[in-house]
């Protein structure tokens, strides 16, 4: 019902660059100009049409709740990091904390706290909650 994702994305994403500053090896990577694995675990027909680094916590976090979720990516990738936006600029990169929240009943509210909202802006990205009825 709920789960993140850490997402570094642009025209010259690095994914090695980005394994190697976290120490981290991603659940998805692609390399512009190079195929990728699809979800479905086949590789992509068409190259990548930009660079991207994502981290997941869907099969490392068990909860309803995006607080666990969340607070496992910035635990898993020592977050906040002041060096984080300097080098995202760098690279021309994006930076987005992606929540997955599903909502059937229309009464569950997405549990994101200010404290990682304003992490995240002063780290140059932003938290989109993608909700699911």
């Amino acid at each position: 019902m709920a789960h993140a994702t850490f997402i570094i994305s642009g025209e010259s994403v690095s994914p090695p660059f980005w394994s190697a500053y976290f120490n981290v090896q991603p659940n998805r990577e692609i390399i512009k100009g190079q195929p990728f694995k699809l979800p479905s675990g086949k590789l992509s027909p068409q190259p990548g049409k930009l660079g991207l680094w994502a981290v997941e916590s869907k099969a490392a976090v068990q909860s309803s709740r995006l607080g666990p979720h969340l607070n496992y990516l910035i635990a898993r990738l020592g977050l906040p990091r002041a060096d984080l936006h300097e080098l995202l600029d760098a690279q021309g990169a994006k930076l987005a904390l992606w929540c997955y929240w599903m909502n059937e009943s229309g009464d569950r509210v997405p549990d994101v706290p200010d404290d990682i909202r304003a992490m995240m802006e002063a780290m140059g990205g932003t938290v989109e909650v993608d909700e699911y009825r």
